[in-house]
């Protein structure tokens, strides 16, 4: 059974949030404090975290990048703050949602099946089909498919699932420019869920993990306006 973790000081609303999930179909732990929280996200077996920004003993943010370092779920955060600078925040530390209170709980239910869903088709190797070469490279840039490695002057880069993902895509239609639209529902497949700074910030990690000299992009071009290119 799927495993849900939620990390959330108000009793009332993670208990709401677990039976809405658990008639969903999942399995769900609840921690009420930031310590316990990232102890049982890190020791525990879990598929997803729900994560609240504003915990006692260790904030969301804080949890957040303790979590991507050690393991790749979706992590999707849950914050009061509105403001556009907290979401970039939390995306660059390596939540794939922020969504913002007050909010339904059909529509948490909803991102949740949306993240798992994309997550399993990404990790389960069938979004690779078997027309898709097993090796991209392109210059000091290599790709290999089937493990979802990366190398730069063969040197391996840890990418997250999103990261590669969006890499992998872009890399495959060289030269094509695509929107942050475009982007965002192709790798996230949320349609209008989520939020497109999120594109903006993974573009930027991934320029940080990948390009020799990120404030001037060899392979990931920005076109003014429009969005986003490889260029070979």
């Amino acid at each position: 059974m799927t495993k849900l973790l939620i990390i959330e000081d108000d009793e009332v609303i993670s208990e709401v949030q677990k039976d809405y999930l658990e008639a969903s179909g999942y399995e769900v732990d609840i921690a009420t404090n930031g310590t316990d929280g990232v102890k049982m996200a890190l020791e525990g077996a879990y598929d997803l975290l729900l994560l609240d920004l504003m915990l006692p003993g260790m904030d969301g943010y804080q949890i957040c990048e303790a979590v991507r370092e050690a393991k790749d779920i979706p992590i999707l955060m849950i914050s009061a703050k509105t403001e556009e600078i907290d979401k970039i925040r939390g995306f660059r530390l390596g939540a794939d949602d922020y969504i913002v209170k007050p909010f339904s709980v059909g529509e948490l239910v909803a991102r949740v099946k949306a993240h798992l869903a994309r997550f399993n088709r990404l990790t389960s190797g069938a979004a690779a089909s078997s027309s898709q070469k097993e090796l991209l490279q392109l210059g000091a840039l290599r790709i290999d498919q089937p493990p979802r490695k990366v190398f730069v002057h063969d040197k391996e880069v840890t990418l997250t699932t999103k990261e590669y993902d969006l890499l992998l895509y872009l890399a495959s239609h060289p030269n094509r420019v695509f929107s942050k639209e475009d982007l965002f529902e192709r790798i996230w497949g949320l349609d209008s869920f989520g939020e497109l700074p999120t594109v903006t910030v993974h573009v930027s990690r991934l320029r940080e993990k990948i390009e020799p000299n990120p404030a001037h992009p060899q392979w990931i071009e920005t076109v003014w306006g429009v969005g986003y290119r490889f260029k070979v």
